[in-house]
Protein backbone atom coordinates (compact mmCIF):
# COMPACT_ATOMS: atom_id res chain seq x y z
CA UNK A 1 0.00 0.00 0.00
CA UNK A 2 1.43 3.26 -0.81
CA UNK A 3 2.47 5.42 1.65
CA UNK A 4 3.52 9.82 1.69
CA UNK A 5 4.78 11.50 4.54
CA UNK A 6 3.02 12.97 6.80
CA UNK A 7 1.81 16.62 6.33
CA UNK A 8 1.56 17.61 10.28
CA UNK A 9 4.99 15.42 10.94
CA UNK A 10 7.05 17.58 7.72
CA UNK A 11 5.51 20.67 9.73
CA UNK A 12 6.37 19.95 12.95
CA UNK A 13 10.10 19.11 12.09
CA UNK A 14 9.75 22.75 10.40
CA UNK A 15 8.85 24.69 13.75
CA UNK A 16 11.20 22.19 15.70
CA UNK A 17 14.05 24.00 13.48
CA UNK A 18 12.65 27.49 13.97
CA UNK A 19 12.80 26.73 17.48
CA UNK A 20 16.19 25.61 17.61
CA UNK A 21 17.09 28.12 15.80
CA UNK A 22 15.62 31.52 17.76
CA UNK A 23 16.38 29.77 20.83
CA UNK A 24 20.09 29.15 20.28
CA UNK A 25 20.21 32.88 19.16
CA UNK A 26 18.77 34.30 22.57
CA UNK A 27 20.91 32.05 24.89
CA UNK A 28 23.95 33.22 22.45
CA UNK A 29 22.90 37.29 22.60
CA UNK A 30 22.11 36.66 26.17
CA UNK A 31 25.41 35.02 27.18
CA UNK A 32 27.64 37.80 25.04
CA UNK A 33 25.84 41.30 25.23
CA UNK A 34 24.72 40.53 29.27
CA UNK A 35 28.20 39.75 30.10
CA UNK A 36 27.77 41.51 33.61
CA UNK A 37 25.13 39.22 34.66
CA UNK A 38 27.67 36.29 34.26
CA UNK A 39 30.31 38.18 36.26
CA UNK A 40 31.54 35.91 38.84
CA UNK A 41 33.48 37.07 42.48
CA UNK A 42 36.39 36.98 41.58
CA UNK A 43 35.45 39.28 38.38
CA UNK A 44 38.77 37.47 35.74
CA UNK A 45 38.29 36.88 32.14
CA UNK A 46 39.02 33.33 32.51
CA UNK A 47 36.23 32.46 35.33
CA UNK A 48 34.04 34.67 32.96
CA UNK A 49 34.44 32.70 29.93
CA UNK A 50 34.00 29.67 32.29
CA UNK A 51 30.32 31.22 33.54
CA UNK A 52 29.15 32.40 30.56
CA UNK A 53 30.16 28.89 28.77
CA UNK A 54 27.48 27.32 31.15
CA UNK A 55 24.36 28.34 29.85
CA UNK A 56 25.56 28.05 26.25
CA UNK A 57 26.91 24.08 26.83
CA UNK A 58 23.77 23.31 28.36
CA UNK A 59 21.28 24.68 26.29
CA UNK A 60 23.09 24.59 23.08
CA UNK A 61 25.02 21.81 23.38
CA UNK A 62 23.10 19.29 25.46
CA UNK A 63 19.61 20.19 25.13
CA UNK A 64 19.43 21.54 20.91
CA UNK A 65 21.51 18.85 20.07
CA UNK A 66 20.12 15.99 22.21
CA UNK A 67 16.71 17.14 20.80
CA UNK A 68 18.24 17.00 16.77
CA UNK A 69 18.96 13.19 18.27
CA UNK A 70 15.35 12.64 19.24
CA UNK A 71 14.53 13.45 15.74
CA UNK A 72 17.45 12.01 14.03
CA UNK A 73 15.09 8.46 13.59
CA UNK A 74 12.09 9.75 12.33
CA UNK A 75 13.85 12.11 9.12
CA UNK A 76 17.20 10.71 8.26
CA UNK A 77 16.73 8.86 5.27
CA UNK A 78 18.81 5.56 5.13
CA UNK A 79 19.35 2.32 6.85
CA UNK A 80 18.23 1.90 10.62
CA UNK A 81 21.70 0.91 11.28
CA UNK A 82 22.91 4.47 9.80
CA UNK A 83 20.25 5.74 12.53
CA UNK A 84 21.30 4.46 15.32
CA UNK A 85 24.81 5.17 14.41
CA UNK A 86 23.54 8.71 13.82
CA UNK A 87 21.59 8.84 17.40
CA UNK A 88 24.06 7.72 19.18
CA UNK A 89 27.37 10.23 18.36
CA UNK A 90 24.67 12.99 18.32
CA UNK A 91 23.75 11.50 22.04
CA UNK A 92 27.24 11.29 23.07
CA UNK A 93 28.20 14.90 21.98
CA UNK A 94 25.35 16.64 24.01
CA UNK A 95 26.48 14.30 26.78
CA UNK A 96 29.99 15.75 26.27
CA UNK A 97 28.71 18.87 26.21
CA UNK A 98 26.35 18.97 29.35
CA UNK A 99 29.37 16.94 31.45
CA UNK A 100 31.54 19.83 30.44
CA UNK A 101 29.18 22.29 31.21
CA UNK A 102 28.50 21.23 34.73
CA UNK A 103 32.25 21.48 35.47
CA UNK A 104 32.73 25.03 34.27
CA UNK A 105 29.75 25.80 36.86
CA UNK A 106 32.00 25.04 39.40
CA UNK A 107 35.32 26.00 38.12
CA UNK A 108 36.94 28.89 40.05
CA UNK A 109 34.01 28.40 42.75
CA UNK A 110 34.33 26.66 46.48
CA UNK A 111 33.46 23.14 45.14
CA UNK A 112 30.62 20.61 44.15
CA UNK A 113 29.05 20.71 47.46
CA UNK A 114 29.14 24.67 47.72
CA UNK A 115 26.66 24.77 44.66
CA UNK A 116 25.09 21.72 45.14
CA UNK A 117 22.16 23.25 47.19
CA UNK A 118 19.02 24.55 44.74
CA UNK A 119 16.73 22.29 42.76
CA UNK A 120 17.89 23.61 39.56
CA UNK A 121 21.07 21.42 40.94
CA UNK A 122 19.37 18.56 42.20
CA UNK A 123 17.35 18.23 38.32
CA UNK A 124 20.57 18.34 37.08
CA UNK A 125 22.41 15.64 38.41
CA UNK A 126 19.65 13.60 37.68
CA UNK A 127 19.39 14.33 34.41
CA UNK A 128 22.70 13.78 33.83
CA UNK A 129 22.81 10.82 35.31
CA UNK A 130 19.44 9.42 33.49
CA UNK A 131 20.84 10.68 30.52
CA UNK A 132 24.43 9.05 30.95
CA UNK A 133 22.58 5.70 31.75
CA UNK A 134 20.64 5.91 28.62
CA UNK A 135 23.07 6.31 26.79
CA UNK A 136 25.84 3.93 27.84
CA UNK A 137 22.59 1.18 27.58
CA UNK A 138 22.39 2.54 24.09
CA UNK A 139 26.06 1.73 23.44
CA UNK A 140 26.17 -1.27 24.75
CA UNK A 141 22.82 -2.84 23.09
CA UNK A 142 24.61 -1.14 19.32
CA UNK A 143 27.74 -3.20 19.85
CA UNK A 144 26.13 -6.26 20.63
CA UNK A 145 23.12 -7.02 18.43
CA UNK A 146 22.39 -10.57 17.88
CA UNK A 147 22.26 -11.86 21.45
CA UNK A 148 20.47 -8.84 22.91
CA UNK A 149 18.16 -8.51 19.54
CA UNK A 150 15.46 -9.90 22.03
CA UNK A 151 16.06 -8.03 25.18
CA UNK A 152 15.85 -4.91 22.95
CA UNK A 153 12.30 -5.37 21.61
CA UNK A 154 11.26 -5.72 25.32
CA UNK A 155 13.31 -2.58 26.14
CA UNK A 156 12.57 -0.28 23.70
CA UNK A 157 9.11 0.88 25.06
CA UNK A 158 11.44 2.06 28.15
CA UNK A 159 13.89 3.21 26.24
CA UNK A 160 11.71 5.50 24.22
CA UNK A 161 10.03 6.37 27.23
CA UNK A 162 13.15 7.25 29.42
CA UNK A 163 14.90 9.21 26.43
CA UNK A 164 11.20 11.55 26.04
CA UNK A 165 11.03 11.86 29.63
CA UNK A 166 14.59 12.84 30.50
CA UNK A 167 14.45 15.34 27.62
CA UNK A 168 11.91 16.69 29.01
CA UNK A 169 13.40 16.91 32.42
CA UNK A 170 16.63 18.94 30.73
CA UNK A 171 14.29 21.03 29.77
CA UNK A 172 12.44 21.52 33.44
CA UNK A 173 16.08 21.78 34.66
CA UNK A 174 17.29 24.54 32.12
CA UNK A 175 13.73 26.35 33.13
CA UNK A 176 14.77 26.11 37.03
CA UNK A 177 18.26 27.62 35.98
CA UNK A 178 17.01 30.54 34.30
CA UNK A 179 14.33 31.44 37.09
CA UNK A 180 17.19 31.14 40.15
CA UNK A 181 19.63 33.21 37.64
CA UNK A 182 17.20 36.29 36.95
CA UNK A 183 16.08 35.82 40.48
CA UNK A 184 19.40 36.49 41.70
CA UNK A 185 20.03 39.32 39.21
CA UNK A 186 16.82 40.89 40.33
CA UNK A 187 17.38 40.76 43.91
CA UNK A 188 21.33 41.29 44.31
CA UNK A 189 21.91 43.37 41.39
CA UNK A 190 18.24 45.29 41.41
CA UNK A 191 17.76 44.02 37.79
CA UNK A 192 14.58 45.70 37.04
CA UNK A 193 11.61 42.98 35.99
CA UNK A 194 10.94 45.00 33.13
CA UNK A 195 14.25 45.67 31.54
CA UNK A 196 15.64 44.37 28.30
CA UNK A 197 17.43 41.38 30.06
CA UNK A 198 14.87 40.36 32.00
CA UNK A 199 12.32 40.07 28.79
CA UNK A 200 15.15 38.44 27.04
CA UNK A 201 15.28 35.98 29.63
CA UNK A 202 11.84 35.48 29.98
CA UNK A 203 11.97 34.82 26.22
CA UNK A 204 14.38 32.15 26.41
CA UNK A 205 12.29 30.12 28.87
CA UNK A 206 9.02 30.41 26.66
CA UNK A 207 11.10 29.20 23.71
CA UNK A 208 12.64 26.26 25.33
CA UNK A 209 9.11 24.98 26.68
CA UNK A 210 7.82 25.67 22.74
CA UNK A 211 10.36 23.20 21.70
CA UNK A 212 10.19 21.05 23.94
CA UNK A 213 6.53 20.45 23.00
CA UNK A 214 7.41 20.28 19.30
CA UNK A 215 9.96 17.75 19.52
CA UNK A 216 8.56 15.58 21.49
CA UNK A 217 5.31 15.99 19.23
CA UNK A 218 7.51 14.81 16.58
CA UNK A 219 8.88 12.27 18.21
CA UNK A 220 5.74 10.59 18.91
CA UNK A 221 3.44 11.62 15.85
CA UNK A 222 3.18 9.30 12.90
CA UNK A 223 5.90 9.86 10.14
CA UNK A 224 3.23 8.27 7.42
CA UNK A 225 -0.14 7.55 6.18
CA UNK A 226 -1.47 5.30 3.73
CA UNK A 227 -2.69 6.99 0.60
CA UNK A 228 -5.72 4.81 0.62
CA UNK A 229 -6.52 6.49 3.80
CA UNK A 230 -6.31 9.96 2.66
CA UNK A 231 -8.43 9.40 -0.18
CA UNK A 232 -11.14 8.25 1.74
CA UNK A 233 -10.44 11.27 3.96
CA UNK A 234 -10.89 13.39 1.32
CA UNK A 235 -13.62 11.64 0.03
CA UNK A 236 -15.58 11.72 3.24
CA UNK A 237 -15.08 15.44 3.26
CA UNK A 238 -16.34 16.14 -0.17
CA UNK A 239 -19.46 14.56 0.67
CA UNK A 240 -20.34 16.11 4.23
CA UNK A 241 -19.67 19.37 2.18
CA UNK A 242 -22.54 18.70 0.03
Amino acid sequence: MATIISTTFLLLLFFARIAALFVAILVLFWALSFKSSFLPHTASQEDLIYSALHPLLMVIGFILISGEAILIHRWLPGTKSLKKSVHLCLQGVALACGIFGIWTKFHGENGVVANFYSLHSWMGLICMSLFGFQWMMGFLSFWHRGELRRARARVLPWHIFVGLYTYGLAVATAETGLLEKLTFLQTNRNLSKRCPESMLVNGLGLGLALLSGIVISAAISPKYQTLQSKLVYSDSKSLSSL
